[in-house]
């Protein structure tokens, strides 16, 4: 399996919008002509479908995925809300990163372009008690996508994360800023100010994208 035709998009922190993120990446992607598709592969705290999955198909609603396709997006679901070894192991159905695989190449197998794959939380939430998603990540080679925002201590908490995706060789592909909610006070200027500057710097080939709720608008610019 090409591990390009994958981007994992993780986050610096729960919340912080990977999946209004990966959405708004699945509609430019397909606006630009490529068969794309977005995968979930663990889901907990809600139950029958993925609440991330309906996020990402609304915000790309001109080219709805196929059915065919469905059965593989997300390959766990649970209802309690925690981090996902935690809910697998209250509702006994534990995490094999061996079918989220499977999944992935099922996906890869129907025609896809390419996938964008939602992580659970940020890079170091546990899958199983002995697999970190930063693992999971690593081990497969994807790209990665991290979506940060301006509120307190986001910088910290960017760096952190792109420094332990250096340290594995992980590529990150984008860093994307999410402006929602809106802010504008000086903590988020100097916020953006601050981490493009670092990605000049430390992270020459990492593209900086900005999106915004109210618009669906994004820009973006090589650094």
């Amino acid at each position: 399996m090409d591990s390009n035709k994958v981007l994992f998009v993780s986050g610096i922190d729960t919340g912080v919008g990977k999946t209004y993120a990966t959405g708004v990446l699945l509609r430019e992607m397909r606006e630009k002509g490529l068969r794309v598709i977005s995968q979930k592969p663990v889901q907990t705290g809600c139950k029958g479908r993925s609440e991330d999955l309906d996020v990402h198909d609304a915000l790309a609603p001109h080219l709805d995925p196929e059915q065919r396709a469905e059965p593989y997006r997300c390959s766990y679901l649970y209802k309690y809300p925690a981090s996902p070894h935690l809910s697998a192991q209250l509702e006994q159905r534990p995490i094999d990163p061996k079918k989220i695989d499977s999944d992935t190449q099922e996906l890869l197998s129907q025609g896809y372009d390419r996938i964008l794959m939602e992580g659970a939380g940020g890079l170091m939430v546990p899958l199983t008690p002995e697999l970190l998603t930063l693992d999971f990540i690593a081990q497969r080679g994807y790209p990665v996508a991290l979506v940060t925002s301006g509120r307190l201590g986001s910088i910290n908490h960017t760096l952190l994360s792109l420094q332990a995706l250096q340290d594995r060789e992980i590529p990150v592909e984008r860093v994307i800023y999410n402006h929602y909610p809106p802010e504008e006070s000086p903590i988020a200027q100097e916020t953006i100010a601050y981490l493009r500057h670092y990605l000049a710097s430390c992270f020459p080939s990492t593209l900086w994208q900005e999106i915004g709720y109210e618009t669906l608008d994004s820009s973006s610019s090589d650094k």
